[in-house]
C-alpha cells in the first residue's frame, strides 16, 4: 500500500494568510483602509473561546482591524439584535460573525436572519446560502470553502469524480455537496449521506473522495474506504484523554490510523480543515472590504 499524501491544512492555512496579508499591505498602500472584521462572542464556552482567539490572531497575521464584542449568557435577544443592527449599520467594519452556539433562550435562526448579507462573512444567511446554492457571488461558508482551496491547492482531481458527503449540517454537509456539485468548483457527482443512511457503507465504499462531517470520533472505518480514495475529515471531537495537558485530545471523524494507508490522500485532525476554516474567514472579510 502506498503512503498517502498527508494534506497539511495548517501550511497552506500559513501560505493563504501570507497572500492576504501582501494585499491588504497593497490597498493600504494606495490610500485604502484595512479590513475590519468584528466578532460578538455571548458566555465563556470552551470552544468558541478558543475559536475567537484563533480569528482574533489570524486577524493580526493578515493585517486586519479586529473588534471583540462580549455579552454574559443572560443577554437577551432583543440586546443581541440591537448589537447586530448596529454592526449592520458600521460603515467601518466590513464583516462581522456571531459565534455559534448561543444560549437556548436566544433564536439563533433570528439572529443569522438579521445579519446584513453584505457583512456575513460566515456565510450563514439565507440570502447568500440562496446564491451560493445558483452559483452567484457570494459569501461561502468558510469550511466548505477551506475544504475545496485544499482540493484545488493539492491538485486533486474532482471533476467527474464520486463524492460522499458524510453529514447535512447547514453549516457544513449541505453547503459542501452543493459545492462540490457545481461545476465551478467540484464539478462531480455527489451523494449526501447521514446516520439514517440505510445504504451508507456501500455509498462510501463507492467514493472516490469523502468528506466526512458527521461528528461522531472515528465514524469512517477502514471498511467504508475504497483504496485510492481521497478522504477530507471534518471532524473535531474532544476526547477525554488523561495522557494529554489539557485532559483532552481532538478526535476527527475519521478512524486515521486504519483508513489513511488505503487513501491517495487524507486530511489529519487537527492540522487539516481546521485551520483553513478560519483562514477562509478572513478570505470572505477581504472580499467584504473591497467589495464595500
Amino acid at each position: 500500500m502506498s503512503t498517502p499524501v498527508i494534506i497539511d491544512g495548517k501550511a497552506t492555512a500559513a501560505t493563504i494568510k501570507q497572500e492576504i496579508a501582501q494585499e491588504v499591505e497593497r490597498i493600504v498602500a494606495q490610500g485604502g483602509k484595512r479590513p475590519h472584521l468584528a466578532a460578538v462572542l455571548v458566555g465563556h464556552d470552551g470552544g468558541s473561546e478558543t475559536y475567537v482567539k484563533n480569528k482574533v490572531l489570524a486577524c493580526e497575521t493578515c493585517g486586519f482591524q479586529s473588534s471583540l464584542i462580549r455579552y454574559e449568557d443572560d443577554v437577551t435577544e432583543a440586546e443581541l439584535l440591537a448589537c447586530v443592527d448596529r454592526l449592520n449599520a458600521d460603515p467601518s467594519v466590513d464583516g462581522f460573525i456571531v459565534q455559534l452556539p448561543l444560549p437556548p433562550h436566544i433564536d439563533e435562526q433570528k439572529i443569522i436572519e438579521r445579519i446584513s448579507p453584505l457583512k456575513d462573512v460566515d456565510g450563514f444567511t439565507p440570502i447568500n446560502v440562496g446564491r451560493m446554492s445558483i452559483g452567484l457571488p457570494c459569501f461561502i461558508p468558510a469550511t466548505p470553502k477551506g475544504i475545496i482551496e485544499l482540493l484545488r491547492r493539492y491538485h486533486i482531481e474532482t471533476s467527474g469524480k464520486r463524492c460522499v458527503v458524510l453529514g447535512r449540517s447547514n453549516i457544513v454537509g449541505k453547503p459542501m455537496a452543493m459545492l462540490m456539485m457545481q461545476k465551478q468548483y467540484g464539478d462531480a457527482t455527489v451523494t449526501v449521506c447521514h446516520s439514517h443512511s440505510l445504504t451508507l457503507k456501500e455509498e462510501c465504499r463507492q467514493a472516490d473522495i469523502i468528506i466526512a462531517a458527521i461528528g461522531r470520533p472515528g465514524f469512517l472505518t477502514a471498511d467504508m474506504v475504497k483504496p485510492g480514495a481521497v478522504v477530507i475529515d471534518v471532524g473535531t471531537t474532544r476526547v477525554p484523554d488523561a495522557t494529554r495537558p489539557k485532559g483532552f485530545r481532538l478526535s476527527g471523524d475519521v478512524d486515521f490510523e486504519h483508513v489513511a494507508p488505503l487513501c491517495s490522500a487524507i486530511t489529519p485532525v487537527p492540522g487539516g480543515v481546521g485551520p483553513m476554516t478560519i483562514c477562509m474567514l478572513m478570505l470572505n472579510t477581504l472580499q467584504a472590504a473591497q467589495r464595500g
